[in-house]
């Protein structure tokens, strides 16, 4: 397939030259390298500058609440297990108001994919610290610089066990696709950060700066993914070298199996043309 067939033709409301233009197009890059059609792909998000990426891709898209993207994303896969249940998120959207949702559905291990589009701003609404700006960043709000310590999600999923944990740059499409395939072809639930510029509302953290810090996992070449304290401590690299690529990655059984729901069959399977719910509604009718 040519990943021109999985672009809407919607116009697109980014600001030129942001770094959500290199995430959408390793995003269309992956689906083509997967070979899964549009109608077997379902792209969640909640809101923000992340969250508009679904109304740019032809595939099935549920836009819904601010934080609430991964709810929704993990029930379709529990209702649907022939979907491939991608979520595009910001890091406002899925470390902050998401936050809760983000810790408890690496413990439920479901099989979904998390694409964390990391910007360390708010773009939507126009430049607060989100939960992963730089101390001492100084933004319209936070004008004497952030106080706070930035949350450090990769160290966070690796703790809590997640199936599969990796950092790609959006300047980097090639390995981003790659990244978003590895993802999706591990069972779990897979993490898939991108640290993405914002040209408008982050100064700092550049196309530039990041270009001159990313270095890839695959060509130092003595990194193990299945090692838990090795990839702890690649997580944590932040500052002058950033690390890119796969940086843990562990077999464990999904929610479906330890749940016994893999067994059953799925609720989009289910032949529901019998089924009266009209007992149901009259019992809510007020």
């Amino acid at each position: 397939m040519e990943k021109e067939k999985y672009r809407s033709g919607d116009p697109i409301a980014w600001c030129p030259g942001c770094g959500n233009f290199g995430i959408i197009n390793a995003v269309t890059k992956a689906l083509e390298g997967l070979e899964t059609a549009p109608e077997q792909v379902l792209l969640v998000s909640g809101i923000g500058q992340a969250a508009k990426l679904p109304h740019y891709v032809r595939a099935n898209c549920f836009n819904g609440l601010h934080g609430r993207a991964l709810p929704v994303a993990v029930a379709a896969k529990m209702a649907n297990r022939k979907l491939t249940v991608i979520v595009t998120t910001g890091d406002g959207d899925c470390y902050g108001e998401g936050g809760n949702h983000f810790v408890h559905n690496i413990r439920r291990n479901v099989d979904i994919t998390v694409l964390v589009h990391n910007n360390q701003i708010y773009g939507l609404t126009k430049g607060q610290a989100s939960p992963t700006t730089d101390t001492g960043y100084v933004t319209p709000v936070q004008i004497g610089g952030v106080i706070l310590e930035p949350f450090h999600a990769l160290q966070v999923a690796i703790t809590l066990g997640a199936a599969f944990v990796a950092r790609s740059f959006s300047g980097e499409i090639d390995h981003l696709s790659d990244m978003i395939q590895k993802g999706v072809r591990h069972k779990g639930f897979s993490l898939v950060e991108v640290m993405q510029p914002c040209v408008s509302f982050n100064k700092k953290n550049t196309h530039q700066w990041y270009k001159d810090r990313i270095y890839k996992l695959s060509e130092e070449g003595d990194h193990d993914p299945q090692d838990k304290m090795a990839a702890y401590s690649k997580a944590a690299e932040w500052g002058d070298d950033i690390p890119i690529g796969v940086i843990y990655r562990r077999e464990s059984e999904t929610y479906g199996q330890k749940s016994g729901l893999s067994e059953k069959t799925p609720l989009a399977e289910k032949d529901i043309d019998k089924i009266d719910i009209g007992e149901l509604i009259e019992a809510f009718r007020i």
